[in-house]
């Protein structure tokens, strides 16, 4: 006897999760049994968030999942995409998952992006904050590479940073191909910001694809409120980033 699943979906224009249905189905017949499931929903509260970088804590919003409008068990899950961080804590930038199964183990996935942002330095005492970048591979800037962002350098205390991607987004953004293929983890030691003396506590590797990232230089202009970043990547390329600090964390 051959069994049979009627799969009956439930859209929402509240709902990110979006499921195609196979609308051919073969038809039962005399000795055959069907079911009937109902595909799981997200709902989410809101959407994504910039909160204030002075921020000491987040509430998350939530979401609602469902199946066959009674509501299931959800799975709250953030991830903290450059500076890692399982709680939205400190500045980073986070994606935060809703997921849910119904009774058939179907998954459905909600995301948020929730933005705690860097609170920006005068440049003179702190090079922390917010910043966009354009970022030259071997002394050329393709169109795509500029004013992108956002971009976080976040102090750890002790006049040390943390930079959101040493490579200035030219993977991330300028070939749009996202934070997997980002470079982060550079740290930089602010010996004297006045003189521009940084040294590199090591260096990092590109997400995916790998090599080594060397720190060469960073040099401040607190007037125009720009940092030039200079580093060489293994693999034979030196990128140049001019990060501008902003108050516009999109």
């Amino acid at each position: 006897m051959k069994k049979y699943k009627l799969i009956l979906c439930t859209f929402s224009i509240l709902g990110l999760i979006l499921t195609s249905c196979d609308p051919s189905v073969e038809s039962p017949g005399a000795n055959d049994s069907s079911e009937v499931t109902f595909l799981p929903l997200i709902e989410l509260e809101g959407g994504d968030i910039v909160l204030d970088c002075d921020e000491t804590a987040y509430t998350d919003p939530g979401a609602v999942a469902s199946a066959g409008g009674s509501e299931i068990e959800l799975i709250t899950k953030v991830s903290g995409k450059y500076f890692g961080g399982t709680e939205v804590d400190g500045a980073d930038s986070y994606s935060v998952s809703y997921s849910a199964f119904n009774t058939d183990g179907i998954p459905a996935t909600g995301f948020r992006n929730v933005l705690l942002p860097e609170c920006n330095g005068d440049l003179v005492n702190s090079i922390a904050g917010m910043y966009t970048a354009t970022v030259a591979r071997d002394g050329s800037t393709p169109d795509g590479y500029s004013d992108n962002g956002p971009f976080i350098i976040k102090d750890l205390g002790d006049d040390r940073y943390a930079i959101s991607d040493a490579q200035g987004g030219w993977y991330e953004y300028g070939r749009a191909i996202g934070v997997a293929y980002a470079t982060p983890g550079m740290v930089l030691k602010a010996n004297d910001i006045s003189a521009n003396d940084f040294t590199s506590e090591g260096t990092v590797a590109t997400n995916t694809f790998g090599g080594v990232n060397t720190f060469k230089s960073l040099t401040v202009d607190p007037a125009t409120k720009t940092l030039v970043l200079t580093v060489e990547w293994s693999f034979g390329y030196e990128f140049v980033t001019v990060f501008t600090q902003t108050d516009i964390y999109y």
